[in-house]
């Protein structure tokens, strides 16, 4: 039997006033005069409708990422690259998303993952002063957008935790309009912000934590080309608290004598789940057209991540810790530290059975990956390592290809992989764990106890006199996804 459903809500007003509403139109046009409306015409060129019941903070961030020209560098539909709110799932898989929603913290950290900064404040955290002088920055710019989360019931209106952007403010009325993503429900509206605040200042109960708002505004860096922290994994909130807060008294409490000794602490002590913590950014491309030539925008970014992985390698903490793992292996030969492996062909397939399932859009559908390694040309020189892979989804084929990018690196105990299958050493354990120690915060060596110990860390990973595209690299980690975990332990 076919059920009715709902079509829309009756807006409760007050205290809500629609946006199209004569008062409505009247309070924007006002507003736009004062100069408090400025970034609702970026948002408003790119307001959507939540895709599902619960995905009014994917569609908000999405909406807010496209709204900063943020270029997600990897495609939507087709060959375009667009933001929408089921491309968002770095931090919380979809499916759980549409059946429980999306916590503040996590909303958060997607932004931060897709390039965005982001300045996150619960309400306990503030005031209603401070959220108000947020109010006027952002919707006097076209440069940021301030997300807010809060529950509906206190402006009588149906269900309760929900995200949304704030696309204006009347200073006469003190007065914001929400761009309510949910558009099925409600239309755009007017709200006091007193009564906003009330709404933000609520517990969620997933969390127990305060809502709160955020100003988004578009990273000045550049985003990290070669690695990036992943909260997607679920013990991400325990390697971030580890990583912030456990190692820094760890390593106070231990009497070490050099700087072998300072990573076993770190390595040995990590939680298991570590190894899923940093990932090395591959490079997906699909088979469609057969081409077995480089473009010169796929060139120019597998280039650059060869030249990231270049520098790493040539840094005296990466000679450190390369050190750290042979001796590692040496006493264990028949388990990587940590449970890495450096197997190009088992590493690679993993990667393209991922990527293959971004590029159908079914990442968590699938069914069966083959792999297969080989050379690509390309217009320099040199030929490029590329791993094609085929996966099987529902019982469709799709072909991916993988670019890695590797280094003329000499060969050491640390790579396992067919030299003759490869033009050099792809991204491999110390590479990783390399630049996990360079973003550490500073804070961290404060506490060994050797001051000849503490200066020698303090040299090794200071990012002082690194090269500019390894400091910039090493600048986006640190203000990644563990961070924003350690902001938000709770989500």
């Amino acid at each position: 039997m076919a059920v009715a459903g709902l079509y829309r809500r009756v807006l409760p007003s007050p205290p809500a006033i629609e946006f199209s509403s004569p008062e409505g139109k009247q309070l924007f046009t006002e507003a736009l005069a004062g100069g408090t409306a400025e970034g609702f015409f970026k948002l408003i060129s790119y307001y959507q409708t939540q895709s599902e019941p619960a995905y009014c903070g994917l569609a908000t961030l999405a909406m807010v990422l496209n709204a900063l020209a943020i270029d997600p560098g990897r495609t939507w539909k087709g060959p375009w690259r667009w933001f929408d709110d089921s491309m968002l799932d770095c931090c919380e898989p979809l499916e759980k998303i549409k059946s429980q929603g999306i916590t503040f913290g996590k909303v958060a950290c997607l932004a931060v993952c897709n390039g965005a900064q982001v300045e996150p404040f619960r309400t306990d955290q503030s005031s209603i002063e401070d959220f108000r002088e947020r109010v006027v920055s952002c919707t006097s710019s076209e440069d940021c957008h301030l997300i807010v989360s809060y529950n509906r019931a206190v402006f009588k209106q149906t269900g309760s935790g929900h995200f949304s952007p704030i696309g204006g403010y009347h200073a006469g009325k003190d007065m914001v309009l929400i761009l309510d993503v949910a558009r099925f429900k409600y239309p755009p509206h007017w709200v006091p912000l007193s009564l906003l605040w009330d709404a933000m200042n609520t517990i969620d109960k997933a969390t127990g934590h305060c809502r709160g708002f955020m100003v988004m505004s578009k990273l000045q860096k550049a985003t990290s080309v070669l690695y990036t922290m992943s909260c997607k994994h679920e013990n991400w909130n325990v390697v971030a608290k580890y990583l912030t807060e456990d190692l820094p008294l760890l390593l106070t409490s231990k009497n070490l004598k050099d700087v072998n000794d300072v990573l076993c602490v770190v390595f040995r002590s990590a939680p298991s789940s570590l190894r899923d913590f940093i990932k090395w950014i591959a490079e997906v491309r699909r088979q469609d057209d057969g081409s077995t030539i480089l473009s010169e925008e796929e060139k120019g970014r597998v280039a650059l991540k060869e030249e990231v992985l270049k520098q790493i390698r040539e840094t005296e903490l990466f000679k450190n810790v390369t050190g750290y793992l042979g001796f590692e292996r040496s006493l264990c030969e028949s388990e990587a530290p940590l449970g890495y492996t450096d197997s190009l062909a088992d590493s690679a397939a993993n990667v393209c059975c991922q990527g293959a399932g971004l590029l159908t859009g079914k990442i968590r559908l699938l069914n069966g990956c083959g792999k297969d390694i080989k050379l690509l040309n390309s217009v320099c020189k040199e030929p490029v390592t590329v791993v094609s892979g085929t996966v099987t989804t529902d019982g469709t084929e799709q072909m991916v290809d993988m670019l890695i990018p590797s280094s003329e690196t000499k060969p050491s105990c640390l790579c396992d992989f067919d030299q003759n299958s490869c033009s050099g050493i792809p991204p491999s354990i110390g590479d990783g764990l390399t630049v996990l120690i360079f973003a550490l915060p500073q804070y961290t060596w404060l506490g060994l106890k050797e001051e000849k110990l503490q200066a020698e860390m303090k040299g090794l990973t200071s990012a002082d006199c690194l090269p500019t595209l390894l400091q910039e690299e090493d600048v986006c980690l640190t203000g990644s996804a563990f961070a924003t975990a350690a902001l938000f332990p709770q989500g």
